[in-house]
């Protein structure tokens, strides 16, 4: 796969770095992926965007789930799996995911993560939307990302593995042959190291996070921006399933006008027994599917929605008020104080929820070793698209599927380094021009983005609605793109502009896929086609980006991905 030659405009990198390889992102799957390298001798750069423990697995409340309660096997949380997927999991992936799970998480509780127990010493667990047993480990109650991010941001600093926070990658190094060589990268503020630089290396992991500030309204935080996919897409990376964009069924509510990043309420707490209702106190999901308020996320999403619109309301509500004083501040204390500073009580009130953007099923496609389609990079966590999650995420898989594909990456860049020692790469990429070749958009194009992807591609699609979505970002792409041919002038290079140029790229991908799959799958509802199509539909859409920025994009001819592009080693 050939790169496409589009380059976010930037400075040339004043600065760099050599390594084997490079870790974007501070994540479970990142920092995983660090440790396991490091540990086999590998000499590894941490770069992440914010602080080392800034990313998202720290926002995680539910848990981390896998087999590991009496009675429960892999197999049952594979079954579950596949289930929520909606007939788009790649089976052996699911597989590789369930059976290698539970000795993944004995090795993060080795590094140093502590679960919550019970009065024996073993570990407690507790059930989520579409899981039919109790297989969800927790920490602090509802502070699991927290413990675990704690937990790795520890081991990395015992081993002084190098990091460099808070900086922004910008682009892949390639070179003369189209191998992966380093980033771009710039970092924010005074430091070691300050404004655009490089890491040399010839692996590069990216492990980014998300892009929920895609949307108006999400529970990602305002780092997940999509750098990860828009780099891959201008590296020549294939891209899949991005159109699959879980909506959490339950965020607070903080008014129609609110933006940003809102304060998720958990499923475990609908786990331990609370119960959506609307505002005359009826229990809506009984009787929409078998699991009532534990169905997988989509329906729970969708039932929601629904009512919000038969009712004319904003928003329903969680009812956990019989769970009293001492269960809220002792198994979900994150929430309970995340509500109350809102001026909301659960102890003695119900919690007003709606969905919100939470999780993208889709991203950077990779194999089962976390290869992508370009030679030496490789994704994991939520960038990357490994075909676990399918159409739509099971409950408490993601952190798993970011400590287990991190360590299969870890295992596959070892053993080319055995074999075959990486060799020192030079970029071979042009300096940067003086003048951009490609805009940059102003950061204020950012909210308009949002309202856009809000507008027409959230939890409710349709042709019309998304047709509208992929107009708004047309016009604001060629707004800039004018500017840029007619006057030569673009936004000023800076996090704002790159930021937001990177969330064009990856909205118009969503939107594309959205239009081209007529159906509905998943967490992809489209109410101009309400049913679910295997015979046309049980497919994946890939996309990549050509040299002049439009989209090549085509659907697979089955269920199963093509295989990606072997190494050179491997050639």
């Amino acid at each position: 796969m050939s790169a496409t030659g589009i380059r976010l405009h930037a400075p040339a990198p004043g600065w760099s770095l050599d390594a084997d390889l490079v870790v974007v992102g501070s994540g479970v799957a990142g920092l995983t992926a660090a440790l396991r390298c490091a540990a086999a001798g590998l000499k590894t750069v941490v770069v992440t965007k914010a602080r080392l423990d800034d990313g998202s697995t720290r926002w995680a409340q539910g848990g981390i789930a896998a087999a590991l309660g009496d009675g429960d096997t892999p197999e049952q949380h594979l079954d579950d799996t596949l289930v929520a997927g909606a007939g788009l999991c790649d089976e052996e992936a699911v597989r590789t995911l369930v059976t290698e799970g539970p000795d993944a998480v004995r090795r993060l509780i080795e590094t140093g993560a502590r679960f919550d127990t019970g009065p024996g010493g073993a570990i407690e667990l507790t059930r989520e939307g579409g899981h039919h047993r109790r297989r969800i480990a927790h920490a602090g109650g509802d502070a699991t990302g927290a413990e675990i991010s704690r937990a790795l941001v520890e081991a990395v600093r015992a081993r002084a593995i190098p990091t460099v926070e808070n900086a922004l990658v910008l682009d892949l190094l390639t070179d003369a042959e189209g191998n992966t060589a380093g980033v771009s990268l710039h970092v924010m503020g005074e430091g070691q190291h300050d404004g655009v630089g490089a890491v040399h290396a010839p692996a590069v992991v990216l492990a980014t996070g998300g892009m929920g500030q895609v949307f108006s309204a999400t529970t990602n935080p305002s780092v997940s921006t999509g750098d990860g996919v828009a780099l891959a897409l201008r590296a020549g990376a294939e891209v899949s399933d991005l159109e699959f964009v879980q909506f959490h069924p339950t965020v607070l509510f903080l008014g129609a006008g609110a933006e940003g990043q809102q304060p998720l309420v958990s499923e475990a707490v609908r786990g331990e027994g609370a119960h959506l209702v609307d505002a005359d106190g009826v229990r809506f999901m009984v009787g929409q599917h078998e699991l009532a308020e534990l169905a997988p996320r989509d329906i729970v999403a969708k039932g929601i929605t629904r009512r919000m619109q038969e009712q004319g309301a904003e928003h329903m509500y969680l009812d956990a008020r019989h769970f009293g004083a001492d269960m809220w501040e002792n198994r979900f204390p994150t929430i309970l104080a995340a509500c109350r500073s809102h001026g909301i009580d659960p102890v003695t009130e119900p919690i007003p929820v709606a969905p919100a953007a939470h999780y993208a099923s889709g991203g950077v496609r990779t194999d089962p070793h976390g290869r992508t389609t370009v030679p030496g990079l490789y994704a994991c966590g939520e960038v990357a698209c490994t075909g676990v999650h399918g159409a739509n995420r099971l409950a408490s898989n993601s952190l798993l599927e970011g400590l287990v594909y991190a360590e299969r990456i870890a295992a596959d860049i070892t053993a080319r380094h055995a074999e075959h020692p990486l060799p020192a790469r030079v970029p071979a990429s042009a300096p940067p021009a003086a003048t951009p070749t490609h805009p940059l958009l102003p950061a204020e194009a950012r909210f308009a983005i949002q309202r856009a992807m809000t507008d027409g591609a959230g939890v409710l699609r349709s042709a019309g609605s998304l047709a509208e979505a992929a107009a708004r970002l047309a016009r604001i792409h060629a707004e800039a793109a004018g500017a840029l041919a007619e006057h030569g002038k673009t936004a000023e290079p800076g996090v704002d502009t790159w930021e937001t140029t990177n969330l064009l790229c990856v909205a118009r991908v969503l939107v594309a896929a959205a239009q081209r799959r007529e159906e509905t799958r998943g967490c992809h509802w489209r109410e101009d086609h309400a049913d679910r199509d295997d015979a046309a539909w049980r497919r994946h859409i890939v996309v990549r980006l050509n040299p002049d920025r439009t989209l090549a994009a085509h659907t697979t001819s089955t269920p199963d991905f093509p295989p990606t592009r072997p190494s050179p080693q491997e050639q």
